[in-house]
């Protein structure tokens, strides 16, 4: 296997957006990243600094709200958008409470194309009467679909297929959605409520890798954030240092499919906070539901290594795994050939 760098890289993407003669220089670092790491922060990415600190802003104050302000709008086991405070990973409980919210039926893609309502994860659940919170997540929701779509463009040239191959299973339906996550420093949950769910794990949020396509991740300066390096000497946690200005991206399950393991979905995690609460905002760009994921660039001398994967089934699964502990939690190696 082949030797790594310690720090994940960092790449300028602002040529993405161009015809500029750089673009398959940074097709070529992208690439590179997806397939060493699994993991790469971005500069030039286009998204505004006042719109990044607006949506911090909007974060900190929706984690300060009462308790039973934010479990009025707490996701249920039919809904996946709203407010959780016992999220389970790897079927432990993390030590974090999040905020879901995905595309809305007025919402446009740049291509055009008016997104369905979800049939898996349901309808967004706002706050009451905090109209600039929805009108600030949902323009960021946006910049970050432009954003991905340029990704996943980008990830499809350094495969070696046409730009615009996976563009029809995202646009312009999608299944994407954001979370704004609180790692607090002590468990949210009152005692005895506590000790009627599942016990927490002794991590912020437990090692996995996101489903889908991609995820776009905003974190702010505090760290926590590890990346397993996968190295040839065994499994090293690497710190995702805070980088002022940029965005994290890491592969998902679906992508790593799609690059028949040319790209990884790297397993990450975030350590306990000890110091000061964590504020993070990723953005998980999934393919429409009606997607059935197979390898691209399978050939007689190196051939598929997956079965196709539904993206609904593969959503639904892993969301009734992150909302109750349901056994065995599905991984793409379940379609491993």
């Amino acid at each position: 296997m082949r030797a790594v760098p310690r720090r994940i890289p960092l790449i300028d993407v602002s040529s993405l957006a161009t015809d500029s003669a750089v673009r398959p220089a940074v097709i070529d670092a992208i690439a590179a990243a997806a397939r060493d790491w699994g993991f790469f922060q971005i500069t030039g990415h286009g998204v505004s600094h006042r719109l990044i600190g607006q949506v911090s802003g909007e974060a900190h104050a929706f984690f300060a709200l009462p308790l039973e302000t934010k479990r009025a709008v707490a996701r249920t086991r039919e809904t996946t958008r709203g407010y959780y405070d016992r999220e389970l990973t790897k079927n432990r409980r993390d030590l974090k409470e999040v905020f879901d919210f995905g595309v809305e039926s007025d919402v446009r893609l740049p291509e055009g194309g008016c997104h369905r309502r979800p049939s898996v994860d349901g309808a967004n659940r706002w706050p009451g009467d905090r109209p600039r919170f929805r009108r600030t997540l949902l323009e960021y929701q946006r910049a970050c679909e432009r954003l991905s779509l340029q990704l996943v463009r980008a990830l499809c040239a350094g495969l070696g297929v046409r730009d615009e191959t996976l563009v029809p299973h995202f646009s312009p339906t999608h299944t994407g959605f954001t979370r704004l996550n609180y790692y607090p420093l002590d468990d949210p949950l009152e005692p005895e409520t506590a000790a009627t769910v599942t016990d927490l794990g002794d991590m912020a949020l437990h090692h996995h890798s996101d489903a889908g396509a991609l995820t776009v991740l905003l974190q702010d300066e505090v760290s926590g954030l590890q990346v397993d390096s996968d190295h040839a000497d065994g499994q090293e946690w690497i710190d995702v240092t805070p980088t002022d200005g940029a965005l994290v991206i890491n592969i998902g399950d679906m992508m790593q499919i799609w690059s028949n393991d040319r790209y990884r979905a790297a397993l990450h995690r975030v350590r306990p906070i000890t110091d000061r609460p964590r504020y993070s905002v990723p953005f998980f760009f999934n393919p429409a539901y009606e997607t059935d994921v197979t390898p691209l660039v399978a050939t007689e001398a190196s051939p598929a290594k997956y079965h196709p994967v539904n993206w609904g089934d593969f959503r639904q699964a892993r969301a009734d795994g992150d909302f109750a502990d349901c056994g065995h939690e599905i991984q793409i190696g379940d379609f491993r050939l």
